[in-house]
């Protein structure tokens, strides 16, 4: 392997976690409002969801930090976290899809939990 291999595979892992630190930093943002605008007094079905999109935003939050953090993190970490993050997204892109409103939240969700699963491949 060349230098220049080596330095475009490093150029293209950090490309890889910078976009995924994005796409949780959008998801973190997107259900955190989604679920201050559902009534915490509300349907059960509403406290299901205000509580996924809280613990979704607490899981993209702690993603992107681990990803926005030192690069000599172990690898396991970083895939704990990862997997985590992404069936988190996916549980609340879920419950999500059961309200009317809360397409887009649903939507960046789903991206986000794609990006992590795509940044994991780049683990193996």
């Amino acid at each position: 392997m060349t230098t220049t291999t080596s330095q475009q595979e490093l150029f293209r892992f950090l490309e890889d976690r910078f976009a995924c630190a994005q796409a949780c930093a959008d998801c973190a943002l997107a259900c955190a409002l989604r679920a201050s605008l559902l009534d915490p007094d509300g349907s059960k079905e509403h406290d299901l969801a205000r509580r996924k999109g809280i613990q979704c935003a607490e899981a993209c939050e702690a993603t992107c930090h681990v990803l926005s953090g030192q690069p000599e993190q172990s690898e396991r970490r970083i895939r704990a976290q990862l997997e985590w993050c992404r069936d988190v997204c996916l549980e609340c892109a879920d419950v999500f899809d059961r309200h009317p409103g809360a397409e887009a939240a649903a939507k960046t969700s789903r991206t986000c939990a794609q990006a992590c699963a795509d940044f994991i491949a780049t683990l193996r």
